[in-house]
């Protein structure tokens, strides 16, 4: 068994292969359009709250208005975000990372320096 401290891992040379590479782009092929479309809707929400008061302040029911309404589903959103994320994550991102993960452990554990 080898001493931990002297297992190697070349990251660099670790960005170029393929396999990494493909993780990289389907992490970013989620996460940019969904922060993207995120961002838009909460700067829409507050670009409404500044400059349309009559429209956020419109009654839906009783005293709950329209403003109320978008602002909780600002958290129903980020929560519908995460749980989504999370789910692609362990179906999609997961298993090649545990690959690439297991492999570099095998490759360290028969390489010292």
């Amino acid at each position: 068994m080898t001493d931990p401290a002297t297992q190697r891992v070349d990251f660099l040379a670790e960005e170029d292969d393929p396999a990494f590479k493909a993780l990289k782009r389907k992490r970013f092929s989620v996460v940019i359009p969904l922060s993207i479309a995120f961002l838009a809707w909460y700067f829409l929400y507050v670009i409404l709250s500044t400059y349309a008061h009559d429209f956020m302040s419109t009654k839906v029911a009783g005293e709950i208005n329209v403003g109320l309404v978008l602002g909780l589903l600002q958290f129903v959103s980020t929560f519908a975000i995460t749980m989504f994320y999370v789910s692609f994550a362990n179906k999609k991102l997961d298993p090649p990372a545990s690959q690439i993960r297991e492999r570099l452990q095998r490759e360290s554990e028969g390489h010292t320096s």
